[in-house]
């Protein structure tokens, strides 16, 4: 679990820090910054789709995934959670909610969350977590510096989605060969895609209920390794 607390502080440190410098910066200079992030972020989900040695698999994934996480509800819950840390924390911050959302998506489905969390768990290997937490810490400082100290309760995401990886890592290890981690991965490169067309403010992308979709190619090469197909 190291990797994952030392994620999830340097969230919290960069949030700070973001906060700070948030004052300091005009509201015109704020959307043009969010505009890079968002182009930026859909490059990155790019460069992990495109992964996929599998296209079928990823498409079928997200479509499946969707539908769980649209049956589920994680998005409302999502929000509503941040609603309901907005109105204890961030009383003043009407930024609140969107940013806990957003940075919680941005840092939870990506290729680095889900492969060092793995890591940590199956070999004890936390570098990619203490990379992960760099860059995260980085991005937190431009993410709060324009949606606020929403993004910081993001590290609570973080710690419970890493670190329910981390801990099923040991239990799963004989499943999780390279090749699923590669379609996980790639499915989610696709939802940080979508998270970048939200931040964009394209269109309304639902993320939050296509996480699910994360963990379709695990379900499939289950079946698959149990029917023989």
């Amino acid at each position: 679990m190291l990797g994952t607390i030392v994620n999830s502080i340097a969230i919290i440190l960069g949030s700070l820090l973001g906060i700070i410098i948030k004052r300091g910066i005009k509201d015109q200079y704020k959307k043009i910054i969010m505009d890079g992030v968002g182009l930026t972020v859909i490059i990155i989900g790019i460069m992990g789709g495109v992964k996929s040695e599998n296209i079928i698999l990823a498409i079928i994934s997200i479509a499946l995934g969707s539908i769980i996480g649209e049956i589920i509800g994680i998005e409302n819950k999502l929000n509503s959670l941040g609603n309901s840390l907005e109105k204890k924390f961030g009383k003043n911050d009407s930024n609140f909610s969107k940013g806990f959302v957003t940075a919680s998506l941005v840092y939870c489905v990506g290729a680095m969350a889900i492969v060092g969390s793995l890591e940590s768990g199956l070999l004890g290997n936390h570098n990619t977590l203490f990379a992960k937490s760099v860059l995260d810490g980085i991005s937190s400082i431009i993410f709060a510096s324009t949606l606020g100290i929403g993004v910081a309760f993001s590290s609570i995401a973080v710690f419970i989605y890493q670190g329910l990886i981390t801990l099923l890592a040991t239990y799963l290890k004989d499943l999780l060969t390279s090749e699923v981690i590669l379609e996980m991965s790639a499915v989610g490169g696709i939802l940080i895609m979508a998270i970048g067309i939200n931040i964009l403010e394209m269109k309304k992308i639902k993320v939050g209920n296509m996480l699910p979709a994360i963990f379709i190619p695990l379900m499939y090469y289950i079946l698959v390794s149990i029917f023989g197909m």
